[in-house]
């Protein structure tokens, strides 16, 4: 599967040819450096390694730099592995936004926005007493009971309760690709992706 890395650089809106105004997302995709090219012979699978965003060598290490060397280039930030990539290519090659061509689908994977430590109401869409049939009294947000009293005398695995949200890994499928601005390395996509501001996506194609 083709792809690049990119970084998110946040919301837009644009008006389409019947003057509807469409919510999008413009990314910085690319240009990125292929790292390593793995084959069956040597790594067992087939993939290219990319990397993106160049990194000061002073922050990298020795082992690190030297493997950046070896494909032509600078430490980079990130570095993502895509397996079964459309065209071949080679050690140093660069690859740019101009693989997406307008009007074409693609996946978005990006780490989620981290929310802290949230209640049962906003991480799992609890009613609270506003909608609930057994009483709560006075406390308006609690999860209610969690489990029986004599057996089993514990609470179940997997049970919807207050804790961490966000901070997680997911994918958007089948986002439209609404302009490909290739002299600034821009994706504008429809819809939004996770992660904030800033953070880097994986698009595949």
């Amino acid at each position: 599967m083709s792809g690049l890395i990119g970084r998110k650089i946040g919301m837009t809106s644009i008006f389409d040819e019947n003057g509807k105004n469409i919510p999008c997302t413009v990314i910085e995709a690319g240009p990125c450096v292929v790292t390593q090219v793995r084959t069956k012979g040597v790594d067992g699978y087939e993939a290219l390694q990319l990397g993106f965003d160049d990194k000061n060598e002073k922050h990298s290490t020795k082992a690190a730099l030297g493997h950046f060397k070896k494909a032509g280039t600078v430490a980079k930030k990130k570095v993502v592995e895509f397996q079964d990539f459309a065209t071949e290519q080679k050690l140093g090659d660069l690859i740019d936004v101009s693989i997406f061509e307008e009007g074409e689908f693609v996946d978005v994977q990006g780490v989620s926005k981290g929310k802290g430590f949230q209640g049962v109401v906003k991480r799992h869409g609890f009613g609270g007493v506003g909608q609930a049939t057994h009483g709560q009294h006075n406390r308006l947000r609690a999860p209610g009971s969690v489990g029986a009293s004599s057996y089993p005398s514990r609470v179940f695995k997997g049970m919807r309760m207050a804790g961490r949200m966000g901070g997680e890994n997911v994918k958007v499928q089948n986002l439209r690709v609404l302009k490909v601005v290739a002299e600034k390395n821009l994706l504008v996509i429809k819809g939004c992706v996770p992660g904030h501001n800033n953070s880097y996506v994986i698009i595949q194609k």
